[in-house]
């Protein structure tokens, strides 16, 4: 009998884990499409913001959403960001190429309608490699992508990067 309690455990263990894995599609789903919108990043926690213009392709495909954009601020700089984030069950990573260039890692979960990941740096920014994104799903037409870093002077967490975008 305790061998087919166990079992059973393992059978409704696997079966909820499951679930959860593929209820992760539908939500990658709702982030795919073409997107338009704006808002700022900053070089380095201290700096001033600067205000960008962005066009994001987002591609869905099961459990993997992989976003190609184009950002320009100050009229001449153009920059190309991308992330390509897998989920395994309830958790999530990938990788991350911001405006500066370098593969940086992403690792995270999903809470409600929101992505939040850990992102470690290809290099030292801020004084070190660590800081944290959110890709959320604000309504069905909107979606804002925002990045916290850590001011290492005063330890204060500070938004390196907002951006709100809607879908075409």
């Amino acid at each position: 009998m305790k061998c087919c309690r166990h079992a059973a455990v393992t059978v409704l263990f696997w079966v909820m884990t499951g679930a959860a894995n593929a209820d992760e599609a539908p939500f990658l789903q709702s982030l795919a499409g073409d997107w338009t919108g704006g808002g700022m990043m900053k070089r380095t926690t201290s700096s001033s913001p600067i205000n960008l213009n962005c066009n994001f392709k987002t591609e869905a495909s099961g459990e993997a959403l992989s976003m190609q954009g184009i950002c320009r601020g100050m009229i001449v700089v153009t920059r190309a960001v991308s992330a390509n984030i897998k989920v395994n069950g309830a958790h999530y990573a990938g990788s991350y190429i911001g405006p500066a260039g370098g593969v940086s890692g992403l690792r995270g979960t999903r809470s409600g309608d929101a992505i939040n990941l850990a992102v470690r740096w290809s290099k030292v920014i801020n004084g070190d490699r660590n800081a944290s994104m959110t890709i959320q799903r604000v309504d069905a037409n909107a979606i804002r992508i925002r990045t916290v870093d850590v001011d290492p002077a005063s330890g204060r967490q500070v938004v390196t990067s907002d951006l709100n975008l809607r879908r075409n």
